[in-house]
């Protein structure tokens, strides 16, 4: 009744949306584009649009050529060089135009042609919020503004959100979740940390973006002369390449970017924080205190960097929206994609190496469809009768369509680590079972050598230089390794639907003062492939508070509870639920030394033995929530 019901609901939110189908622009090339689209719309480029403090953001708009009412606007916000656009921001600002949409491309202070200086997510409670009071006070405006875009162009939407701007209608953040400082059990501070353990991602990322020595135009350039200096100058620097698969190794990690030769910048000042420090909510994050004011339809992906927070975050708008409209307006929409490659979902798709068959989404008719309900004033265009939640379920390999997150019908189901004591690779005697252990049983030890760390295939990633492939791969090269436990179910004599957030509880030891826990769950199929379906890791010290860390005494049995795996997957009958237990996942996060100091200068690593303890007394094990069966 559940599958039934959540297709005809699926079905009905495609037909709403096929009802006015975007153009299939997927094959312009980006100077196709910029005809296109200077053929229909009136432009102005390198607008300077002033901030409270005086500095003036670097602004794009677009209006349909000759328009004289007043029109719905769509603001793309952007660290990146877009003034001249390309890709999918050239094929929004023309699908835009076309649709009787003021389109705006504006870069983050710092940046490009934007004055001030860089910081992250561009002061979206200031600069955001002023950016929609003079968008509201353009003659060509009618005053309704949606936010739109992916990652960084989605991320400084959240902090915006909480300010409940008057003019703020309704956005959409796609893969949004660097944007989170903190929401309920993730404090992740903008996916810079997972359990309090650094994620490479962003240092690699900031030696992109982050340019603290950059160019500049004059501030007295008059309006007409910046605009011509934009198409011909991005002021983008031009940075050697690096290997970063060999550079990453380097230690100390705080100085990942100035061993280049980079000046102190952004990353510096960020690796010097930890987990709970009170700057990070000096900055732009979104805070689970802020409240929430804006309808929001968001894409995420669970292959993606930050698929818990964001699902987390989701649910958070819903319930603490500062007004009802808000709250019983947020629709999430999740695809087995990477991070932002929703465009990519076809009908033949595979992420990773894994098919996932037909998982198509109309992505494009939706959000216009969104826009169309709140910034037009047509609420036939996204019907209230749209599901709040609809979810590819991999394995399965199809859409489904829900109420809630986690769906409403799913239960836990506890599954214990078990084994004889050498649960050390694929090839022991670890096993995932539903019966509690008795007393006396013995635990599982391994060996845990920063120098020879377990390396990342696959899983949720982004945005580091190639170190990491985002996707599901077969992980047994990785749980052949000794220091790796392994936990199997016994095959599934029906299929199995996990669906929601997949808690992990460990009873460990340590030789170390500090150390971290890397926890992995895995699809096995009979033919032996064993697929990353999630993971998460957790920094010792932090078990019990981010702000008060403890180290650990050699022995002693402590309880870890990594924050959780989010997704939604069938085991296939057949199949095993694998869980993976180890101490590194690099180069995904950075590397314990298990000194128990300051981990991120420091440069001489320690040799940890770890256990995992799985008796009466001290049991470990994972909570899956089961849909159906």
């Amino acid at each position: 009744m559940k599958t039934r019901l959540a297709c005809c609901l699926l079905a009905a939110a495609v037909t709403a949306a096929s009802a006015a189908p975007a153009q299939d622009l997927s094959r312009y090339s980006d100077e196709g584009l910029r005809a296109e689209l200077a053929g229909i719309a009136d432009a102005e480029t390198a607008v300077l649009v002033p901030m409270r403090d005086g500095k003036g953001l670097s602004t794009n708009i677009w209006r349909p050529k000759g328009a004289s009412g007043k029109l719905p606007v769509v603001l793309w916000k952007t660290p990146y060089d877009e003034h001249v656009p390309a890709g999918s921001t050239a094929r929004y600002a023309l699908e835009a135009v076309r649709r009787g949409y003021a389109f705006i491309v504006q870069n983050e202070r710092g940046r490009y042609f934007s004055q001030g200086t860089y910081e992250i997510l561009g002061r979206p409670q200031t600069d955001g919020y002023d950016t929609l009071s003079w968008i509201a006070a353009q003659p060509w405006s009618n005053g309704k503004v949606g936010t739109l875009g992916c990652s960084s162009s989605a991320e400084w939407q959240l902090a915006l959100a909480g300010m409940n701007h008057p003019a703020h209608a309704a956005m959409v953040p796609m893969a949004a979740g660097a944007g989170i400082g903190k929401v309920g059990r993730f404090l992740e501070q903008g996916n810079f940390y997972t359990g309090g353990v650094p994620r490479t991602l962003f240092g690699v990322w900031l030696y992109g973006v982050d340019n603290p020595l950059r160019a500049e135009l004059p501030q007295d350039l008059n309006g007409p002369m910046r605009a011509r200096v934009a198409r011909y100058n991005s002021l983008d620097a031009d940075k050697p390449d690096v290997d970063w698969k060999t550079h990453v190794r380097r230690l100390p990690y705080a100085e990942l970017l100035s061993s280049l030769g980079e000046p102190p910048g952004t990353f510096e000042s960020l690796i010097a924080r930890g987990p709970a420090d009170p700057a990070w909510k000096t900055g732009g994050l979104y805070h689970d205190d802020m409240g929430w004011g804006v309808p929001a339809l968001w894409f995420n992906s669970w292959y993606d960097v930050s698929i818990g927070p964001n699902m987390a975050l989701y649910n958070h708008a819903r319930t603490v929206a500062s007004d009802r409209e808000a709250s019983a307006n947020q629709y999430v929409v999740v695809g087995p994609n990477p991070h932002c490659q929703f465009a990519r979902l076809s009908e033949d798709y595979k992420v990773g190496e894994r098919a996932m068959g037909d998982a198509r989404f109309p992505v494009d008719q939706q959000l216009w469809a969104f826009f169309d309900r709140w910034l037009k004033g047509k609420p036939a265009a996204f019907p209230d009768g749209t599901a709040h939640v609809r979810y590819f379920t991999m394995g399965a390999n199809r859409w489904q369509s829900d109420a809630e997150w986690p769906p409403k019908a799913a239960r836990t189901l506890r599954m214990y680590l078990r084994s004889g004591g050498r649960a050390n690779s694929m090839f022991g005697d670890g096993r995932l079972a539903a019966d509690a252990p008795p007393a006396g049983e013995a635990k599982d030890s391994y060996r845990y050598d920063p120098r020879n760390p377990v390396q990342t295939i696959g899983g949720g990633d982004c945005c580091n230089g190639g170190l990491v492939t985002a996707g599901a791969f077969d992980q047994r090269q990785i749980s052949a390794r000794n220091d790796v436990l392994v936990y199997d179910s016994e095959p599934l004599q029906a299929p199995m639907e996990v669906s929601g957030f997949v808690d992990a509880v460990l009873k460990v030891s340590s030789s170390a003062r500090d150390t971290d826990f890397a926890v992995k769950l895995v699809d096995v199929a009979p033919d032996g492939t064993a697929w990353i379906v999630g993971d998460t890791i957790q920094r010792a010290r932090y078990r019990d508070s981010y702000t008060a860390p403890a180290p650990m005494q050699p022995g002693q049995v402590y309880t870890i509870r990594p924050t959780p795996i989010t997704t939604s997957i069938q085991f296939g009958k057949g199949h095993r639920i694998r869980v993976e237990v180890t101490s590194s996942n690099f180069p995904k996060f950075a590397r314990n030394l298990n000194t128990g100091g300051p981990n991120e200068t420091e440069s001489t690593p320690v040799v940890a033995d770890n256990a995992i303890h799985h008796d009466a007394d001290n049991a470990s094990y994972i909570e899956l929530p089961v849909v159906g069966g």
